[in-house]
């Protein structure tokens, strides 16, 4: 009981033991039970009465939604849980007080282990634990995305952030508006060349799409493991793959649009006029109604490029309709009329920082800060609620090492111990800023995740250090924690989990040469994340957020 990870609120020993079989019988209100069962995998244990159970689940509305309390005793296991998701992270700990084997598709019939008596009593210090996956610029198959909800399960990540759309594709179905994922959801080749190399391309074509029904299975199978799924439609920018499908929504008319097949910034940009909100929030309404329910809906707002807003004279006149001052103003009140629209349909709009910088957000937005510490603060001053995502230590597209040995990554590094060392809400800021932080999450940017091996490699371990933060609230203590996680790589091997080990990556994991190559000192992190800082303080700190 004391490798856990993470890190329980507490945890006591006992005297004595008790048998886990495969297949044991567990008992308790249906779907506690069935929750419980689910969660332990492997052993599945058989539904049965309290008198023939080895593991009974019950509930206890004084404890909160995800809060449980485990109890390992000699005449069994009993779980007492505050809602599905406590039971279903107690069974989570409870696999974990089990052999690495526990963690396996299937072991042989008649598996048993012993295990010590103890008790752990747990519950989560942040409401939103995420992990960010770009499926936009590198699709990944629907099985690569449930397969992520599995291991966020184990790690006790709650919040699936599912970037759908940017300008190098659309990934989701649409009956209304088909050719977004007839044409927008592929392009004829990808750039391969690093920065400041001739731009060269693979000429291989890179394209695929989730249906309605995909999107709904899952939705279903995050639920079912006590993760909620956050579609993001990243607008207005970001919009190459839409113009391709649908150039008349475009502030610049008459142009052709492409899928594009480098990275970077464009200035491609939808048109904020009515036209333009009714398209998106027919495709808002497509993708919440296939998840079920959508309590969060990220609409971006990021990285705009405003100027052909500035030089359209239609767009212009209807600024002035509006009553507004300028594209900026424009760029607010085209965000805060999704965020009120999205609210009638029961969604919270989530956003990157550059919309609270705009100003205008409804009060109810939450604000996604990843330029860092002093935009977060900014917006937690005004009142939003925050998840933090900075740059540093939380975007793990960046290698882990400055290495060449690495593949290659955004820039360089971003270590486990980094990431284990975060603290989403500091303890320099005030009480009332600390409480508007209702979380973390990191982001799995793919320009360089071209896979499943490869999001394995750069997610984990550390999203187990980020799994750490996020349920304890604050930075793991070093010793503790890296012999905790020497211990979890274990399950992450019974699992197949690909991870990068902690002594560097194993041969057939490294870049090689060329393209797959890391750079060492190309780009650093602590260059970026100075640049970015700068960046926040040259912007308006004035402007109220309504």
């Amino acid at each position: 009981m004391d490798d856990l990870l993470p890190l329980p609120r507490l945890i006591e020993t006992g005297a004595g033991s008790t048998e886990i079989a495969v297949g044991a019988v567990v008992s308790g209100p249906a779907s506690l039970r069935d929750t419980v069962r689910l969660a332990l995998g492997v052993l599945d244990p058989r539904p049965g009465d309290a008198a023939t159970a080895a593991l009974r689940v019950e509930e206890d509305l004084r404890l909160g939604p995800e809060a449980y309390v485990l109890t390992i005793a000699g005449d069994g296991v009993r779980i007492e849980a505050g809602g599905r998701a406590g039971a279903f992270y107690a069974a989570q700990t409870l696999r974990q007080a089990l052999p690495d084997e526990a963690f396996r598709s299937a072991l042989p019939p008649g598996t048993s282990w012993t295990i010590p008596c103890g008790r752990v009593e747990d519950a989560p210090a942040f409401a939103w634990r995420g992990a960010h996956l770009d499926v936009a610029r590198s699709f990944l198959p629907k099985r690569e995305v449930l397969r992520m909800i599995d291991l966020m399960a184990s790690h006790k990540l709650n919040r699936l952030h599912l970037h759908l759309a940017d300008d190098q594709g659309w990934r989701v179905e649409s009956r209304a508006f088909p050719l977004l994922h007839e044409v927008g959801s592929h392009r004829p080749r990808t750039v391969v060349s690093h920065r400041g190399e001739d731009l060269a391309f693979d000429d291989v074509p890179h394209g695929g799409h989730y249906t309605l029904a995909d999107l709904a299975e899952i939705a279903a199978y995050a639920r079912a493991r006590a993760v909620v799924v956050v579609p993001e439609i990243d607008v207005p920018g970001h919009a190459s793959a839409v113009l391709a499908a649908y150039p008349a929504l475009a502030s610049r008319p008459g142009e052709r649009h492409r899928v594009l097949d480098r990275w970077g910034i464009s200035p491609v940009i939808l048109s904020p006029l009515p036209a333009t909100v009714d398209f998106l929030l027919t495709v808002f309404g497509e993708i919440a109604g296939a998840l079920g329910e959508a309590p969060y809906f990220h609409i971006g707002g990021d990285e705009c490029v405003l100027d052909d807003w500035a030089a359209s004279a239609e767009i212009s006149a209807y600024r002035a309709s509006l009553g507004l001052e300028s594209v900026g103003d424009l760029h607010a009140w085209f965000l805060r009329r999704l965020a009120d629209a999205l609210a009638e349909r029961g969604s919270r709009a989530v956003v990157w920082d550059e919309a609270f910088v705009s100003g205008g957000l409804r009060p109810d937005t939450i604000v996604m800060p990843w330029r860092g510490e002093h935009v977060a603060r900014r917006a937690a001053a005004a009142g939003h609620d925050v998840v933090a995502t900075p740059v540093f230590p939380m975007y793990f597209d960046y290698a882990e090492a400055a290495s060449p040995q690495e593949p290659a990554g955004l820039g360089d590094a971003i270590t486990v111990a980094d990431v284990a060392a975060f603290e989403p809400a500091p303890a320099s800021w005030s009480s009332e800023e600390r409480a508007r932080v209702i979380g973390t999450q990191f982001q799995l940017w793919s320009e360089h995740i071209p896979d499943g091996r490869a999001l394995d490699y750069r997610a984990w371990p550390r999203g187990c250090a980020a799994a750490e933060v996020a349920w304890t609230g604050g930075p793991a203590a070093s010793e503790d924690f890296a012999r905790r996680l020497g211990r979890h790589l274990g399950r992450l091997d019974a699992i197949g989990v690909e991870y990068r080990p902690l002594s560097g990556p194993r041969p057939w994991q490294r870049g090689g040469a060329g393209r797959r190559r890391h750079r060492p000192g190309v780009v650093t992190v602590q260059e970026v994340m100075r640049h970015l800082h700068e960046l926040s303080l040259s912007a308006d700190s004035t402007r109220p957020s309504m």
